[in-house]
């Protein structure tokens, strides 16, 4: 299994360019299934979700090539129905293939993708709003069972904002019958994204990025072209890394747009940080000052940079408190920031971080994908070496992050 070593102190100067956003890539290329015909998609990022999303595609009958970041998917041999456990239980995004399964099969059978490390994100609201839809709904021996002549256009409420359900409904929107409105949507760029994709293939969804959508449903959608907008979360941990170690660094091939949660936060912390067009620069300040985090549906601060901000809250000066309302179990990279000296203590949905003058490198294990960066920016500013295990878990949605790091002056190398 391939560990990440990591040897702190080095100061980060240079250019990164910032790759596809996972979040945005996934339920783009889940789109094509309801297209009759080839679409392509570029800046595909090379990370093992976009593997695992393709291998679930190729199951459903649609023909998939790749060269290099450009993917071409076929959604003309569109042919089976069911997503089995094997292939869902490796990503929970592959929940995104219910609503157009059903919306262009009339009929879907998908594993339940089950829990996760972070929570359980559970999919009743996808469930609830496809019934209201007007599909029947059954669960049997672990897997969503969903049928449907046509879909019909129905007005939906979300009890609290789901970006995956967001955009399950509105993939099975786009070819019902009628007119749907979702209210108290998910309002993140890459739902925005995946509409402006949808819309790209001739739907008619209005509203993305507000908390409200229309979807006007069509008789068919047609095959598109379409980018890859950047990935923010990718961006905003180089963002930090740079502010942690002091460096001076260009964030490159970004949309600042994405990032003002966080460019605020370390403006706050000290950082220097400059805007022009799609690039940002960051000179990471002498004094770390403390700040309070919490986590909120975008626009807020992302849950997924808390576990990066708390690596640079953990060498601030002061106290600082980061609260985590999205996720129940986000704090399980705490116990191994401990082990290089972090000074954190959790009470329930809460951690209050004092900060302390060094880090000490350590063996550490990775439990996700954003504590596993985390602990790589632990390591970027400790004293020794820092080795990070299970790093499985950072292929999922960063891609060649130690050769972006290495390309910045970080001493850090991949054993595999």
């Amino acid at each position: 299994m391939d560990k990440i070593i990591v040897e702190g102190g080095r100061l980060l100067t240079g250019d990164v360019h910032i790759g596809g956003a996972k979040n945005a890539a996934l339920p783009i290329l889940v789109s094509a299934l309801l297209a009759d015909g080839p679409s392509t998609y570029d800046n595909v990022p090379g990370l093992q979700d976009i593997i695992s999303v393709v291998n679930l595609l190729t199951h459903l009958g649609v023909e998939v090539r790749r060269e290099g970041n450009r993917v071409t998917i076929d959604g003309a041999g569109l042919s089976n129905h069911e997503a089995p456990y094997d292939l869902v239980r490796k990503m929970r995004a592959s929940i995104l293939v219910l609503g157009p399964l059903t919306a262009r099969l009339k009929k879907a059978r998908v594993s339940l993708p089950g829990g996760c490390a972070i929570g359980a994100r559970p999919i009743n609201l996808h469930l609830k709003g496809l019934a209201q839809m007007g599909a029947k709904i059954d669960l049997q021996h672990g897997y969503v069972e969903a049928s449907a002549d046509r879909l019909r256009g129905a007005e939906i409420y979300f009890d609290t904002p789901t970006v995956t359900g967001t955009e399950n409904l509105m993939m099975a929107a786009v070819l019902a019958d009628g007119v749907t409105v979702l209210r108290n949507v998910a309002r993140e760029p890459e739902v925005v994204a995946l509409a402006d994709a949808l819309n790209s293939m001739g739907s008619q969804a209005a509203g993305a990025g507000t908390s409200v959508l229309t979807i006007t449903g069509v008789e068919a959608l047609r095959p598109a072209q379409v980018s890859i907008i950047p990935d923010r979360i990718e961006a905003g941990t180089f963002l930090v890394a740079a502010a942690l170690t002091r460096g001076d660094v260009t964030i490159c091939d970004c949309d600042p747009a994405h990032l003002v949660a966080t460019i605020d936060k370390l403006r706050m912390v000290g950082a220097d940080v400059q805007i022009n067009g799609n690039r940002v620069r960051i000179q990471g300040p002498d004094r770390i000052n403390s700040v309070d985090i919490k986590t909120q549906p975008y626009p807020g601060f992302p849950t997924d940079m808390q576990a990066q901000f708390m690596v640079l809250m953990s060498v601030a000066c002061g106290l600082s408190v980061i609260s985590e309302t999205i996720f129940e179990n986000r704090f399980i990279h705490v116990s191994e920031l401990r082990r290089l000296g972090a000074d954190v203590r959790v009470s329930g949905n809460a951690a209050v971080v004092r900060g302390c003058a060094k880090l000490s490198g350590a063996p550490v294990m990775a439990t996700d994908l954003r504590a596993s960066a985390s602990l790589i920016l632990a390591g970027l500013v400790a004293e020794g070496t820092t080795e990070v295990n299970r790093v499985y878990h950072l292929d999922r949605g960063y891609e060649a992050i130690e050769e972006k790091f290495s390309g910045l002056g970080a001493a850090i190398r991949r054993i595999r």
